[in-house]
């Protein structure tokens, strides 16, 4: 009888889990429908745009850099307030899914271990060392030679040793660094059959260097971007949070650059890590990117994910500023986390000659 019931429930469940399958996929299908009609008014261009990757990619990533640049120099405040709430936590679950889930590392014990303890106390201190002590850990379980786990160490625990010196020191810098790590991530994350990716690294040098240089002032003065009175945050908080010790002119260009190297994160995440990571050449439906998610995620954790973006979403509209802080301290396991896994994709010899596993999933 027990064993009747349970059957019984588990088909139950299985088939709530299609009904809603099949309702996202029907709100996703509108999608496809315009992204197929774009590419037919595009024309010959479409079947470039498919079949040439590194162009694509190349596009993408320079059209990111543009747009964040622009959006850091007209409206900064905008920028900062408004990109965790839309983007953070897709963002999030991207990290999670080409750091740990694409590469296995959820499979295997001694990676939780030695990578969730840090990241959890790490969360609950915000100090960078934790982030860390986890990816010497990881290095130490690492399935590498000795040599290269003595060199990642070597480096490693000098680090470790200064942040615990330097702390407030070491998480200012951090949080800066953070949205280059995701960029160094990408840079790579696989071999390269050509130079195209220098062209969206170029303009990413080039853009920091003319904000730091001051560039973006006559843009932010024909904006009024110093002021937003509905984003729930001002230029004065932001400068003290990321540039407290630097002067008035240094601090404003310190946070443009944080701004706009902020939105490139999450464009790296959203859109230029998966065009990489991807099997095949051609870039996915909208439909069956939600496939390939839910093969890797289960329908219900995405649809735990998209409540809790949802719930931010809503949080947000009351109060923007405490929606923005208190995702910004539900999200701090994932610089930490890109530490840890940056550590094992290293040392296990991903970087440089990494290949996407096989896809399950057609589109």
């Amino acid at each position: 009888m027990r064993s009747a019931t349970s059957v019984q429930g588990a088909a139950q469940g299985t088939s709530r889990s299609s009904v809603i399958e099949g309702a996202l996929e029907s709100l996703l299908a509108p999608a496809d429908v315009l992204r197929r009609q774009t590419l037919l008014l595009i024309g010959p261009w479409a079947a470039t745009w498919a079949r040439q990757r590194e162009m694509r990619v190349a596009v993408l990533g320079a059209i990111a850099v543009v747009a964040s640049f622009l959006g850091a120099a007209l409206a900064p405040l905008w920028m900062l307030a408004l990109g965790p709430i839309l983007l953070g936590v897709p963002h999030l679950l991207g990290d999670v899914r080409y750091l740990w889930v694409r590469p296995g590392f959820h499979r295997r014990a001694l990676c939780w271990l030695t990578g969730g303890v840090p990241l959890l106390v790490g969360v609950l201190t915000a100090r960078v060392v934790w982030g860390l002590l986890g990816a010497a850990a990881a290095l130490l379980i690492a399935r590498t030679s000795w040599r290269r786990r003595c060199l990642g160490l070597a480096i490693l625990v000098p680090l470790g040793a200064l942040s615990v010196h330097y702390s407030g020191w070491a998480e200012l810098l951090f949080a800066h660094l953070h949205n280059v790590i995701g960029i160094a991530l990408w840079w790579a994350w696989r071999p390269r059959a050509g130079r195209l990716h220098w062209v969206p690294l170029g303009l990413f040098l080039l853009a920091s260097a003319g904000l730091l240089a001051g560039m973006a002032a006559p843009l932010l003065a024909w904006s009024g971007g110093l002021s937003a009175p509905g984003s729930g945050t001002s230029m004065s908080y932001h400068m003290a949070s990321l540039a407290p010790h630097a002067g008035r002119e240094l601090g404003l260009r310190l946070v443009l650059l944080f701004a706009f190297a902020q939105s490139l994160h999450y464009a790296v995440w959203l859109r230029l890590i998966p065009e990489e990571d991807r099997p095949r050449a051609a870039p996915r439906t909208f439909v069956g990117t939600f496939r390939a998610l839910r093969d890797e995620f289960g329908v219900w954790l995405l649809c735990a994910v998209g409540a809790l973006a949802l719930g931010l979403a809503v949080w947000a509209c009351v109060d923007l500023g405490a929606a923005r802080t208190g995702y910004l301290r539900f999200a701090g396991f994932h610089g930490q986390l890109e530490l840890v896994a940056a550590a094992l994709l290293w040392a296990e010899g991903h970087f440089g000659s990494r290949r996407p596993p096989t896809e399950r999933t057609s589109g």
